[in-house]
């Protein structure tokens, strides 16, 4: 019996690993969409600041991709480590 509870305890770690790494995942490509989304509207309303909310928005978006790697190797690492 103590064999199956712990077998069921790292499959439980595995799925809640997985949808981590998938609401980070989800949270990176909403956050970017919105960054994207923004700076078109930006552009739009303000062409000769094109360069600078371009610059901007790359910047953005790779804090924004840097948090979801972060958080990705954080739930694989509490698998791994388990």
């Amino acid at each position: 019996m103590t064999a199956f509870l712990a077998e069921a305890g790292l499959s439980f770690a595995y799925l809640a690993a997985g949808l981590g790494a998938g609401v980070a995942v989800i949270g990176a490509g909403l956050g970017i969409g919105r960054i994207g989304s923004s700076q078109a509207e930006g552009i739009a309303r303000q062409p000769e600041a094109a360069g600078n909310i371009r610059g901007g928005s790359l910047i953005l978006a790779a804090m924004i991709e840097g948090a979801a790697l972060f958080a990705i190797v954080v739930t694989l690492l509490l698998v791994v480590l388990k």
